[in-house]
């Protein structure tokens, strides 16, 4: 069987390579990532190694990270496992933000509802250059008031942790009780309307677009 010139490439890399070194972190991701978009698809390797055009001798290789793949090799796989390239080092850049918080440590944060007993506390905040997170633990107690409604831009979940109170969202009302959750667009109003059963405390997360809040 005639072999492309990459795949001829790759097994001279890869065979060098074996004699010194022991595969590295980035043959094992695509290794790991090549075999799962495999399967998903439901392809054996020899028919994947057809639609690639590369031996199954070569993709098995590849799939035991056992060789360096060319960027070539890379595309071809990209493109018969209907998969973005990047795709394929899914983990490799695995440092990423992260924020921790230990309990009862979050800042308390001052907003709308703070002067009516409606203590928010932060439990951490991701930001990106296209994303952000706000997280926010809300407890009302005896000295808290139902307060107007809320309005703001971005996606906002709600999950009860303790207590019972209805909620409004737009016209829709909802008894929310421990473990209940709701998720909804900010932009509709929103907000506690009746604190039935206190101590009230959920955690609400809000994810934003580009704009961030209050855009």
């Amino acid at each position: 069987m005639r072999q492309h010139p990459e795949e001829s490439l790759d097994l001279a890399v890869g065979a060098h390579a074996s004699d010194e070194t022991a595969p590295g972190a980035l043959e094992q991701i695509i290794a790991a990532r090549t075999r799962e978009h495999r399967m998903m698809k439901g392809l054996t390797m020899s028919a994947l190694a057809r639609e690639v055009g590369m031996s199954k001798a070569m993709l098995s290789k590849i799939e035991n990270a056992q060789t360096s793949c060319s960027l070539s090799i890379l595309s071809r796989l990209a493109a018969a496992l209907q998969i973005p390239v990047t795709a394929l080092f899914r983990g490799a850049d695995a440092d990423r933000e992260a924020v921790y918080t230990p309990a009862g440590q979050g800042a308390q944060i001052m907003r709308r509802g703070s002067n009516v007993g409606h203590l928010y506390r932060m439990v951490g905040s991701l930001r990106g250059e296209h994303k952000r997170l706000e997280p926010l633990l809300c407890t009302l107690t005896e000295a808290s008031e139902v307060f107007p409604v809320f309005q703001h831009s971005g996606t906002e979940f709600l999950y009860m942790l303790e207590g019972v109170m209805v909620y409004v969202h737009g016209e829709t009302r909802y008894e929310m009780r421990q473990g209940d959750s709701l998720i909804f667009d900010g932009e509709g109003p929103h907000g506690p309307e009746s604190l039935v059963k206190l101590p009230i405390v959920f955690l609400t997360v809000t994810g934003y677009g580009d704009m961030g809040p209050d855009r």
